[in-house]
């Protein structure tokens, strides 16, 4: 029987006995059907019939209001109910004492003491420590990949001895282990990790960009700062001439320390130092980011930006920070600035110190190198392109910084090694002199040849256009040589010459600036009697004074090779000089001539100098002309933009001059490239340039090992700076002695030319036309280029 729907007017709801009866009533009718169909039941727990109205038809429920009110007393009431039913502890026992328990030794609760591992084993969780999340080290790179570069193999670098036996297995201590082989500290997360042995491997990053004589300059450096050429020295010396790439070879060696070690997952180093001149600071912060990427390391430059409160707190941070703490793995910092800061650091462990420039530490008496000297590091790298400068002890104190006690006091160095050395150098010395020389030498080189590298720019020869480097010997113009024998005969020269006078070092630059131009001196006040061979239209002072090549000889040289090179080609060109009273004079020159150019000197902010070379380097620039100051610019500096380059004026020492040259013969260059050294004829330049070659001499001899190169002249001919030889077109040659010219022209080629011994080099006397430079060989027939030297670094 089938439900009717209820009409829409619903009759009074009907007394529960009627709905009984008629339920009754519709079960009869249907009899026939099954029980399991559409009849209802009176066992039937779903009927309700309260549902149902007196018809049989279905009653629409009202929707009950919800009373939270009674839900919670409801659920009171069961917890109450569950409170009353819960199993009570059992009582204390009557001679319980709180106060003994208190004072009772701590035990782990085990509930089964007799079985301490079942308890121990199945449980997850630690009591009082946290559990540490130990995860197997790996190597970071693949050894066995095409192209890595491995600096250290476990099986080759520590072979195991032929005695050995293996060990035998150690006793199982029940104490100490667990269920299962776990002792209690690998359970709670204490035990130390023991690391395996593995290949120490160059990042791939770094190596697919690294040089044959990079990899090999990185494998020397890595064997030296972990102690595999000696267990007690830890230090060395990077004497890579310029353009070599030593900053990256430094990279490589750094970031493989502070990443990996022989043990995996283990690193050898935590934090590293590199200190530079204060022009380079923001230079090595950039070439980090540029080789390893920004995101790979962070590190730490104070480039003079910050006040001083902000680099103290920033040096205090990064001297505590040991471990994970460690956020900037790489300071980087000047020489000066590290001076002010190493108390700050005295107590703070450094893994490796990398000192660019490390000609700064050849004083051991200077106080750089004591506050250097104090920090804890025992890996020390030095990166110069000139170990020798002026004398073997300055080599030593290089060397002592590097490895400390490696060649002994200074006092010992100086009787066994220097004093025999130079004895034999000088060309008056006697045959037993040169035997003890080359002996005491071979002893050296013995000794320090494990703990230098040292390759020349014929490396590059591979990789770098051709570069034709000259010695340039300009004659003085006759205003010039009017003024210089004035000078070298006055009477004040003459007492000085007889050492009566006190202040050499002012008449030796009055006679440097005279020979670079007359303008750089006051006149006639500075020169007493120079009024009588001044021409009358020569005037010093003014605002609108014009300059005058005509008055220089080197002068009238440069301005020939401008005016051509900016007629005739589109090179651009470097003017370096040791004065700024130099630049300020070629500067004006530009100006008179409208030739575009860009200055970079001392004045300039360490901000500002990068911008100016990258406008320099820019081929769509319209300035040609660079001038840099040698003493502020010599170091570091990329200045590929140029194929040419001036050094106008000689230094002293020789390492400043070769720091200059190296600008623009560089990574990135794509020309050929000319350099011109110029130096006036037989005056005192060309002593200064006698000096450089004999110390140049000196350093092929300890650091090149080369031990062919000639004794050219005698210390005490360097005595004669004031004697000016007008008779002679280069006073150099005649002292060389040349064997391969006769009458001044060159009639036998040389068959090896050694880039520190200029009497090996090409020599042009009166065949200037012959030159490969088609600019230089212009000045033939001039009457100014008297003498040209010529290096050619390689062949095509």
């Amino acid at each position: 029987m089938l439900l009717k729907r209820r009409p829409s007017s619903a009759p009074p709801k009907q007394p529960t006995s009627v709905l009984n009866k008629r339920r009754k009533r519709l079960v009869q009718v249907d009899s026939d059907q099954s029980d399991s169909d559409s009849a209802y039941d009176d066992n039937d727990e779903d009927f309700d019939a309260e549902d149902y109205d007196s018809d049989g038809y279905p009653i629409p429920k009202k929707k009950q209001k919800h009373d939270k009110r009674k839900e919670a007393k409801r659920a009171a009431l069961n917890d109450l109910t569950i409170h009353n039913n819960r199993e009570l502890p059992p009582p204390l026992p009557k001679d319980y004492n709180p106060i003994k328990v208190l004072k009772s030794k701590f035990k782990v609760p085990f509930k089964d003491t007799t079985d301490v591992a079942q308890s121990v084993v199945p449980s997850s969780r630690t009591l009082g420590i946290r559990r540490r999340l130990h995860i197997a080290a790996r190597a970071l790179h693949d050894w066995n990949a095409d192209g890595s570069i491995v600096l250290y193999d476990p099986e080759k670098d520590e072979p195991k001895s032929e005695n050995s036996t293996p060990e035998e297995p150690k006793e199982e201590v029940k104490s100490n282990h667990l269920k299962g082989g776990k002792s209690l500290a690998e359970l709670l997360g204490t035990k130390k990790v023991e690391h395996k042995k593995g290949h120490v491997v160059v990042d791939p990053v770094l190596s697919k960009v690294l040089r044959p004589h990079q990899i090999d300059g990185v494998k020397f450096l890595y064997r030296c700062t972990t102690g595999k050429i000696h267990p007690n020295a830890y230090g060395c010396i990077m004497a890579d001439e310029m353009g070599l790439g030593k900053t990256l070879q430094c990279i490589a060696l750094m970031w493989t320390l502070l990443r990996q070690s022989g043990e995996i997952g283990k690193p050898t180093i935590e934090k590293a130092i590199i200190v530079c001149p204060s022009s380079l600071v923001r230079n090595w912060a950039n070439e980090l980011v540029k080789w390893l990427g920004p995101n790979r390391i962070r590190p730490l430059a104070i480039d003079g930006k910050a006040n001083k409160e902000k680099v103290t707190a920033d040096m205090k941070q990064w001297g505590s920070a040991q471990g994970r703490m460690v956020v900037n793995p790489v300071l980087i910092i000047s020489y000066e600035t590290l001076r002010s800061y190493c108390p700050i650091l005295k107590n703070s462990q450094i893994g490796l110190l990398l000192c660019d420039e490390g000609h700064r530490l050849k004083n051991g008496n200077s106080l750089t190198f004591q506050a250097l000297n104090s920090l804890l590091v025992q890996r020390r790298v030095i990166l110069s392109g000139t170990p020798i400068q002026n004398d073997l002890s300055e080599y030593f104190s290089l060397l002592n910084f590097a490895n400390p006690g490696l060649l002994g006091t200074p006092n010992e160095f100086r009787k066994n090694y220097e004093i025999p050395i130079l004895r034999g150098r000088d060309a008056d010395a006697t045959q037993k002199d040169h035997e003890t020389s080359d002996q005491k030498l071979s002893e050296l080189w013995a000794i320090v040849s494990k703990f230098i590298i040292r390759r020349t720019n014929d490396i590059l020869s591979k990789y770098l256009p051709v570069k034709f480097e000259h010695v340039v010997f300009c004659k003085l113009s006759p205003l010039q040589l009017d003024l210089y024998n004035v000078f070298i005969t006055s009477k004040a020269m003459q007492r000085l010459l007889r050492g009566q006078g006190s202040q050499p070092l002012k008449a030796i630059t009055m006679l440097k600036k005279l020979v670079n131009h007359p303008d750089l001196l006051n006149l006639p006040e500075e020169i007493r009697g120079s009024e009588d061979v001044l021409p009358s239209h020569y005037h010093t002072q003014g605002r609108h004074r014009v300059i005058s090549p005509e008055f220089s000889g080197k002068m009238m040289v440069l301005d020939r090779m401008l005016t051509k090179i900016n007629k005739e080609t589109d090179d651009k060109i470097v003017i370096i000089s040791n004065y700024t009273q130099s630049l300020d004079l070629i500067e004006k020159y530009c100006r008179q001539r409208s030739y575009g150019s860009l200055r970079l000197d001392g004045s300039m902010t360490i901000n500002k100098r990068q911008k100016l070379v990258d406008k320099f380097n820019d081929p769509n620039g319209n300035e040609f002309i660079f001038l840099l100051s040698s003493k502020a610019g010599g170091c570091g500096l990329n200045l590929i933009g140029a194929n040419r380059l001036v050094l106008f004026d000689p230094d002293w020492n020789p390492a400043a001059d070769q720091q200059a040259l190296a600008r623009v013969w560089r990574d990135g260059q794509k020309k050929d490239c000319y350099i011109y050294r110029l130096i006036a004829t037989g005056t005192i330049e060309e002593k200064i340039f006698q000096r450089q070659s004999h110390k140049q001499s000196l350093s092929s001899c300890v650091v090149d090992e080369s031990t062919d190169t000639e004794r050219h002249f005698s210390l005490s001919d360097l005595r004669q700076l004031f004697m000016y030889n007008s008779e002679t077109n280069c006073d150099t040659h005649d002292t060389f002695k040349c064997k391969r010219c006769a009458e001044g022209k060159s009639v036998q080629d040389v068959e090896s030319m050694q880039y520190g011994d200029t009497s090996s080099w090409d020599h042009y006397d009166e065949k200037l036309q012959d030159l490969p430079d088609a600019i230089l060989s212009e000045e033939a027939g001039k009457g100014i280029v008297s003498f040209v030297f010529q290096y050619i670094s390689h062949l095509r």
